[in-house]
C-alpha cells in the first residue's frame, strides 16, 4: 500500500511550515470561508480570519487588513488555498512577535519538525475526548478517583497536568508501549516528576507513530491520539480522503449503505437538509454498533479530528474486506523475516518522526519513488539535496522514480555510506535487504552527527561506534558496577542489567531497583527490557526499538539505544551530570570522548556500515 500523501501544496518550503493535521484544519477553515459567499477574495480575509485563534485574538481587523494589503495589493483577487496559507503565515508572524511566542522547538534526541500553529479544542472535541477517556480508563486503579470526568467542566485540563493520564492513553492506543512501573504515580508530584511523565508520554507517542505538538513537555498530545487510541487508522491513512468530502454527509451515506445495507435508511440520501442527513447517518452507525464521538453538527461543520475518528471507527467495525486470511504456521515465519519486520518498523517510525510531508506505512513500498528519502537526507544534512532535479509525487513514469533514487544513492556516497552494491533501481524495485542497509546508515549517520555536534565533549573529532561503547563502559565502571559490554552484540546484554546500570549512572534516581528482575528467565528479561525503554524515554531519549531488540541483542538497535542515552547525558548541564558522582570520579573519562587507543574489543564492536551483520 502506498503512503498517503495528504494535503500537498506546490511550494515545498510552504508545505514544510505545517503538519498534515494543521493543513487539514486550515483547509477546513478555508473551505468554510469560501462556502459562505461562493468565493473568497483577498479583501475578505481580514474579517474572515478573525475565527483563526492566533491571528484572530492577537491582531485587530484593521491590523490584519493593513498587513494583508501590504502583502497583496489587489483586494479583488480570488484566494486559493496556497495564497491563504501564505497570508496566514504573515499574520501569524506578526501575532507571534507581539505575544513573544517562540517559533521553534526541538525534540530530545532525533530532531522533529514543529510549527507555531496552536491547536485549539472546541467544546465538541473536548466532550468527545472526555467520553473516550471515561470509556477506556474507567477501570484504572490510579485514575478511578478522577473518573468519570465531567465534560462540561475544564477538569480534563487539570487532570492531565501530572502526565499520568496521557501515559495511560498511550497504552490504550498500543498496549504495552509504556512500562507503567516507569510512570511517576505518587499522590503529589513535584515539577521534575511531572516533566518526566510528559517526556515519557511524548517520546512514547512518537514511538508508535503519532504526531505530537512538540512545543514543550507540558503541551498536549494532539487530540486525535486520544480519539484514535484503539484504531489502526495509521495503517490505512487513505481513509482521510473521506473526511474531505464529509460535510454534506453524502459520502458517509453511500459508504454505510455499501458496508451495512441491512441497516440502511432509504431516505438518508433523499434528505436535502445536511443536518438532518447527518442525524440519519449517525443512527445508521449506531445500528452497526459503531462507537462514535461526534454529533450531526460536527459532520456538517467538518470538524477534522472528530470526522477522522468516525471514519476510523467505521473501518474498524465494518471495512468490507474479506475476513478469510491464510493461516501461517509459526514454522513458516523465518527468524530473518521477524528481524526484517522489526527493523522496518523502527526505521519507519524514525522517518515519520522527522516531520516529512508524507506519512509512510511501509518502507519497502512507500520509499520506492525516492521522495521521502530525499526529504530525510535533507533533514540529516540540510542543503545536500538538489531539489531542482528532484521529481515530486505523484510520479507516474518509472524512470522519474529512478532519477530520485539515483540522487539518493549519490548523496549517500557523499556522506560516506557503504553503497557498493546499491543502485537507484534497487530502491525502486523494493529490494528489502538493500533498503534496510541504506536506512540503517541514514539513522546511524543521524545519531553520530548529533553526538559530533556536541563539540565541547567530542573536541570536534568524528564520533565512532567504538567511542560510544567506551563511553558506556566508563560510565558504568565509574558508578561502581562490575558490568561490562564487550560489543554491541554481546549476548550478556540480553538480561538488561547493563543498561539499567548505565541509566542509573547517568541519572541516579532514574531506576527503581526494587522493580528490576534478575533477568534469568525469558519473562524476566522482557520485563527488564520494557523497563529500560520506558526509563530511557522518560529521561528524554527518542528511541524506536522493541523489548525483543534488547533480549535478542539486535546490534543496530543496541547501538542506537546506547547513543541516545549518551546524547541525552552530554546535553545536561555539568552540575546535573555531577549529581551522585564525586568530583574526582567525574573526570575526563566521563566528560569527554577519550582520545586514547581503543582496546580490541571496542574496535571490533563497530557495526559494518553496509548493514550486513
Amino acid at each position: 500500500m502506498s503512503g498517503y500523501v495528504g494535503i500537498v501544496v506546490s511550494d515545498p518550503s510552504l508545505q514544510n511550515q505545517f503538519t498534515q493535521v494543521e493543513l487539514r484544519s486550515l483547509k477546513t477553515h478555508f473551505m468554510s470561508m469560501r462556502r459562505d459567499s461562493g468565493k473568497l477574495t483577498v479583501g475578505d480575509l481580514a474579517s474572515k480570519m478573525s475565527r483563526l485563534k492566533v491571528v484572530g485574538e492577537n491582531l485587530s481587523e484593521e491590523e490584519r487588513a493593513s498587513l494583508i494589503q501590504d502583502y497583496h495589493r489587489d483586494l479583488q483577487d480570488e484566494v486559493d488555498f496556497e495564497l491563504f496559507l501564505k497570508v496566514y503565515l504573515k499574520l501569524q508572524a506578526h501575532a507571534n512577535a507581539r505575544t513573544g511566542s517562540n517559533a521553534k522547538n526541538s525534540s530530545a534526541f532525533l530532531k522533529a519538525a514543529t510549527t507555531t500553529l496552536l491547536h485549539t479544542i472546541s467544546e465538541s472535541e473536548k466532550a468527545s475526548y472526555v467520553a473516550h477517556i471515561n470509556n477506556y480508563l474507567a477501570g484504572d486503579e490510579f485514575l478511578k478517583k478522577y473518573l468519570p470526568i465531567d465534560s462540561s467542566s475544564n477538569d480534563l485540563f487539570e487532570i492531565v497536568k501530572d502526565g499520568v493520564l496521557l501515559c495511560k492513553l498511550i497504552n490504550v492506543a498500543v498496549p504495552g508501549t509504556i512500562d507503567e512501573r516507569a510512570i511517576n504515580t505518587k499522590r503529589l508530584l513535584n515539577p521534575w516528576e511531572r516533566n518526566e511523565n510528559h517526556t515519557l508520554c511524548l517520546n512514547s507517542a512518537k514511538a508508535i507513530g503519532c504526531t505530537v505538538v512538540n512545543i514543550g513537555t507540558q503541551d498536549f498530545i494532539e487530540g486525535r491520539i486520544q480519539l484514535l487510541a484503539d484504531l489502526n487508522l495509521k495503517k490505512t491513512p487513505q481513509l482521510l480522503q473521506l473526511v474531505d468530502d464529509s460535510k454534506d454527509g453524502e459520502a458517509y451515506a453511500n459508504l454505510l449503505n455499501v458496508l451495512a445495507p441491512e441497516h440502511s435508511n432509504p431516505s438518508t440520501l433523499a434528505v436535502k437538509n445536511p443536518l438532518q442527513r447527518a442525524k440519519l447517518i449517525l443512527e445508521h452507525a449506531d445500528r452497526m454498533g459503531c462507537r462514535r464521538y461526534l454529533t450531526a453538527k460536527d459532520i456538517v461543520e467538518g470538524s477534522p479530528n472528530l470526522n477522522l475518528a468516525f471514519v476510523a471507527h467505521i473501518f474498524q467495525h465494518r471495512n468490507g474486506l474479506s475476513t478469510q486470511t491464510k493461516e501461517i504456521s509459526f514454522l513458516e515465519v523465518s527468524p530473518d523475516d521477524t528481524q526484517i519486520s522489526r527493523e522496518e518498523r523502527a526505521f519507519r517510525l524514525w522517518i515519520n518522526s522527522l516531520g516529512n510531508s508524507t506519512y509512510i506505512d511501509n518502507v519497502f513500498e512507500d520509499l520506492r519513488n525516492g521522495w521521502v528519502l530525499l526529504e530525510t537526507l535533507d533533514k540529516l544534512s540540510p542543503g545536500i539535496v538538489n531539489w531542482k532535479i528532484a521529481n515530486k509525487p505523484p510520479i507516474k513514469l518509472p524512470f522519474r522514480k529512478v532519477e530520485n533514487c539515483n540522487q539518493v544513492v549519490k548523496i549517500g556516497k557523499q556522506l560516506k555510506f557503504s553503497l557498493v552494491n546499491i543502485a537507484g533501481n534497487d530502491i525502486v524495485q523494493g529490494n528489502k535487504k538493500l533498503i534496510l542497509a541504506l536506512l540503517w546508515q541514514m539513522m546511524r549517520y543521524n545519531v553520530l552527527q548529533l553526538l559530533k555536534n556536541l563539540r565541547f565533549h567530542s573536541h570536534g573529532k568524528e564520533i565512532t561506534d567504538a567511542d560510544i561503547l567506551q563511553w558506556a563502559n566508563a560510565k558504568v565502571r565509574i558508578s561502581g558496577s562490575q558490568s561490562h559490554m564487550n560489543s554491541f552484540k554481546d549476548k550478556s546484554l540480553a538480561d538488561g542489567i547493563f543498561f539499567l546500570e548505565l541509566l542509573s549512572a547517568v541519572q541516579p534516581r532514574a531506576v527503581n531497583w526494587s522493580l528490576v528482575t534478575k533477568g534469568v528467565t525469558d519473562e524476566e528479561k522482557k520485563m527488564n527490557a520494557t523497563y529500560i525503554i520506558s526509563i530511557a524515554r522518560k529521561l528524554g531519549c527518542s528511541i524506536f526499538l522493541l523489548p525483543e531488540d534488547i533480549t535478542e541483542v539486535n546490534q543496530k538497535m543496541i547501538l542506537t539505544l546506547t547513543a541516545s542515552i549518551m546524547h541525552w547525558f552530554m546535553k545536561q548541564p555539568v552540575e546535573e551530570k555531577a549529581s551522585g558522582i564525586s568530583d574526582s570520579e567525574n573526570g575526563s573519562q566521563s566528560e569527554t570522548i577519550s582520545n586514547s587507543t581503543l582496546d580490541d574489543s571496542a574496535s571490533d564492536s563497530s557495526i559494518e556500515e553496509n548493514g550486513n551483520i
